[in-house]
This record gives C-alpha cells, sequence and structure tokens, in this order.
C-alpha cells in the first residue's frame, strides 16, 4: 500500500483497500487538516472569534477536538473512566495560561492514546456511549470511525473559515 501526501503535506486518504485502513486514512486527513488550518498562526490569532455572536475559535476547536478523541476513543470505545482534558466537558473554553503548542500537544497525546486503546480492536467491537440522553448505547468501532470522521469534517468547515477571517488564507 502506497502512501502518498498532499504539497501541504497532509496524507491522501486511501483511494482503494479494506475499510479499517480506509476509515482510519479519512481521520488522519482531518486530523491533519486542522492542525493545517492552525498553522503559522500565534497565540493571539487562534483566539479569534469567527463572528459574533459565536466565540468559537480555532483554539478552541483545538480542545474540543482533544476532548472528542478521549470520550470516543478512550472513554466510549475502551470503557475507560476518565475526567475531561480541560477542565470542561467541551473543550470550548480558552484559559489565558494555554496557548497553541500546548492545546497541539494535549491534542496528539489523546490521538496517540486513543490509537493504543483501539489497536487490534475490530470493526464490529462495541462500546458504550458515557454521557448524555444516549448514554448506555452501545455503538461499534465502526460507528465512532464514522463519526469522528464526520466530527472532523464540520469542525474542518468552522476552522475553514475561522482561517479566513483571521488572514485571508483559504482552501485546503
Amino acid at each position: 500500500m502506497t502512501t502518498h501526501t498532499l504539497p501541504d503535506g497532509r496524507p491522501v486518504p486511501l483511494l482503494t483497500g479494506d475499510e479499517r485502513p480506509m476509515l482510519e486514512s479519512w481521520l488522519d486527513f482531518h486530523r491533519a487538516t486542522l492542525e493545517l488550518k492552525c498553522r503559522g498562526l500565534d497565540d493571539r490569532q487562534v483566539r479569534d472569534a469567527a463572528a459574533e455572536p459565536s466565540a468559537l475559535t480555532l483554539l478552541g476547536l483545538v480542545q474540543h477536538l482533544a476532548e472528542v478523541e478521549r470520550n470516543w476513543f478512550q472513554r466510549v470505545v475502551g470503557g475507560i473512566d476518565l475526567p475531561p482534558v480541560f477542565d470542561e466537558p467541551t473543550g470550548y473554553v480558552l484559559d489565558p495560561r494555554r496557548g497553541l503548542d500546548e492545546a497541539l500537544d494535549v491534542w496528539r497525546r489523546e490521538i496517540a492514546r486513543g490509537r493504543e486503546v483501539c489497536a487490534g480492536r475490530s470493526l464490529d467491537a462495541v462500546g458504550r456511549i458515557v454521557d448524555g440522553d444516549m448514554a448506555g448505547v452501545e455503538v461499534s468501532m465502526r460507528w465512532v470511525l464514522i463519526h469522528m470522521v464526520e466530527e472532523y469534517a464540520r469542525h474542518n468547515g468552522h476552522a475553514d473559515i475561522l482561517r479566513e477571517r483571521i488572514d485571508g488564507v483559504t482552501g485546503a
């Protein structure tokens, strides 16, 4: 299997192959897209909100997706009882002491830990939703991977708008 990369360094999702590697390649593509949207920005810029009344920021998205990684892969699939990463369950709240580098490091650690927890689990392996209205409902590893691709794709659309507002950079 040959892996290709785009000129900006992101991995091209698999075009053929088995289901799990294909799903994981799409998730890796979207993770790389989020990181690309933050590349070259300083801590002040990643705190710029999209447009009133929204308080959504690129830093908030990175933090949120660290929470999402922990929730779905460690808590739901792995069944591990863990608190939120950033003292509140959504990750959107900004802390003046936490900058982009720290948030990206935490996000990367959550990705790595989630990969460890999920390694060797089949797509049909089942976990349980931990919180909210669906608490206790079973979901398959396949469903979680599909959901994570959807979660990143949606938030990368937000990241596109945020980045364009910050410095005019579009695309990708």
